[in-house]
């Protein structure tokens, strides 16, 4: 069999496979095979097949994951950003770790930004990770 068509094959059935998958990483590979089956065609040595296939594999491969790095939407900030919460006493005040009152309830929070730690001070939350308020004196823009 000659090497071109066994490319060729090869790139059919990875993009039949892609069909499947829809991830777009077995299209660059099967259009790498494409590749090398030119190669083939006009004469190339298995050498140089590989390394044109090789050489357009990554730069798909490279192209796909940026392009899905790009339409990747953007986290949204949470509700809780920017809302007030009122320093109610520290827990471990080296670590910067207090309880604060936020909708009427107490709240663990990790404190940040210059605050002065007296109870009914107004701080501001940055963040949430978890059950714990990321709160700063500054308010998040």
């Amino acid at each position: 069999m000659d090497l071109s068509l066994a490319w060729l094959i090869a790139g059919f059935v990875l993009i039949i496979v892609e069909l499947a998958t829809g991830t777009f990483y077995l299209l660059v590979l099967g259009i790498a095979a494409f590749a090398g089956a030119g190669v083939a065609w006009v004469g190339g040595t298995f050498l140089w097949q590989a390394l044109a296939a090789a050489a357009v594999a990554v730069a798909g491969v490279v192209w796909v994951h940026v392009y899905r790095k790009s339409i990747t939407p953007k986290r949204m900030r949470g509700l809780d950003v920017g809302q007030s919460a009122v320093f109610e006493s520290w827990v471990d005040r080296d670590a910067g770790h207090a309880r604060v009152k936020y909708r009427d309830a107490s709240w663990d929070a990790q404190v940040s930004g210059g605050a002065s730690g007296e109870p009914g001070e107004i701080l501001y939350i940055t963040s949430v990770d978890g059950n714990t308020l990321k709160v700063s004196k500054a308010r998040p823009a």
